[in-house]
């Protein structure tokens, strides 16, 4: 097989789309690329899951678990995106040469009736685009062109590292998900790093203990407070139904934080949830190739010697005086003034900044019911918004606090089980809630 190449116009006109049977309205105008895999899919497709690769050692351990999984009842597709930039490193491009050709020899040797595996070799990307984004975006275009080519729009595009294990379950519980609930457009997948083993060093296994300790807690804090939109968001651990996916404008290119700003889409409205029923396994290890994620916050905490900061508990307490006494009265808030001196110093001078007068008054006049009103309020004060305001309440109100106290602070308040010393067994109290 050839290496599929990538135009190098980033930005393809839509006219030099190939006529494409089966083509939709978003591909047409906003796909990148025209296809990429010519083997007609199977009718029976219902799973695509979508992998980018850049610079990594181990790829064949993720197609290996991915190969080690149950049969569904559905088929399924793999889609490996291995790509670099037109500019990157010789070591980098000969990296990827090597992955590309391994994966494609065990791929072929691999296959199965329904189970299929496509490596996508991009070698020659923009450089001033290239990133995550970008890749994911491509490979999830490439699942749409698969089930619209086979007429299933209801098909689910499953989003996952190279450097992540899953459980022999992942494609049923992934498939059982949408078929049980029908009005699902996208989800979470439960994932757990490892916290031992004999890949890593200790110190390595202890970052990611309290990297994934500072996630959890960051979400139920949220929760705790009354935020009905907190969710963790990774992208090795999603799914998104295809129409859905394109209806809401597909995959953004950001260089980092894509998945966050990708599932917003769909967090504040009906359709999104998780799975528990299986699992994702991420890697813990370091990683300087974006400016923040998992990789980045493992690397600055072996460089801290563990010191892992978390926000502050007064950041959500403040937050929940504001969902308990002041949203269920928005509908008839006239006095701004008087509801900002009301509610605590960081959110009121949050939602002053943010322009909250404005928009309450756009929310009041379009809401017919407190409920509605409610509703339309959580659109606006979306996962984003939270993030800015706990950063704000950071920078001016409250600083960040170690991670341990947070989290016992989180436990007392949440009437979990006792204390327990270490972040290990914390975490592990967090997961199961």
């Amino acid at each position: 097989m050839a290496v599929f190449k990538a135009f190098r116009n980033i930005a393809l006109p839509t006219a030099n789309l190939k006529p494409y049977n089966g083509m939709t309205p978003y591909l047409t105008e906003r796909g990148l690329y025209p296809p990429f895999i010519d083997a007609r899919p199977s009718p029976l497709l219902g799973l695509v899951v979508v992998i980018p690769c850049h610079d990594e050692d181990f790829l064949l351990l993720t197609l290996m678990s991915l190969q080690k999984c149950e049969r569904p009842i559905c088929d399924v597709e793999v889609i490996v995106v291995i790509n670099e930039s037109e500019g990157a490193a010789i070591a980098v491009k000969q990296k990827n040469r090597n992955s590309f050709e391994q994966a494609q020899r065990w791929a072929l040797a691999n296959k199965q009736g329904w189970l299929r595996f496509h490596v996508l070799h991009l070698d020659d990307l923009p450089q001033r685009l290239t990133g995550i984004g970008l890749v994911r975006k491509i490979g999830m275009d490439e699942a749409c062109y698969r089930f619209a080519k086979m007429g299933n729009q209801q098909g689910v595009i499953v989003s996952l590292d190279a450097d992540c294990r899953c459980e022999r379950n992942y494609f049923k519980a992934i498939h059982s998900h949408f078929i049980e609930n029908p009005k699902a457009t996208a989800c979470g997948i439960h994932f757990e790093h490892p916290l031992s083993g004999p890949d890593f060093p200790d110190e390595v296994y202890h970052a990611i203990t309290l990297h994934e300790l500072h996630l959890r807690y960051n979400v139920l804090a949220q929760r705790w407070a009354g935020v009905p939109h907190a969710w963790l968001t990774m992208g090795s651990s999603m799914a998104v139904r295809c129409n859905a996916y394109q209806e809401k404008g597909g995959m953004n290119q950001r260089q980092a934080g894509e998945d966050f700003h990708f599932l917003q889409k769909f967090i504040p409205f009906a359709g999104f949830g998780e799975i528990k029923a299986t699992k994702v396994i991420p890697s813990p290890r370091s990683s300087n190739r974006v400016p923040f994620g998992t990789g980045r916050a493992v690397a600055e905490l072996l460089k801290t010697g563990g010191k892992c900061l978390s926000f502050s508990p007064r950041s959500f307490e403040d937050l929940r005086m504001f969902c308990q006494e002041a949203l269920p009265i928005l509908s008839e808030i006239k006095d701004m003034e008087a509801l900002y001196s009301q509610l605590p110093a960081s959110l009121g001078s949050f939602l002053r900044l943010n322009g909250f007068e404005k928009k309450l008054t756009e929310i009041q006049l379009n809401s017919d019911t407190k409920l509605e009103l409610q509703q339309r309020f959580w659109r606006w004060f979306d996962g984003f918004m939270v993030m800015k305001y706990l950063h704000f309440s950071k920078e001016n109100y409250w600083p960040d606090v170690e991670v341990m106290a947070a989290a016992s602070w989180l436990q007392d308040k949440m009437e979990l089980e006792t204390k327990i010393g270490t972040a290990k067994e914390m975490l592990e109290i967090l997961r199961s809630h």
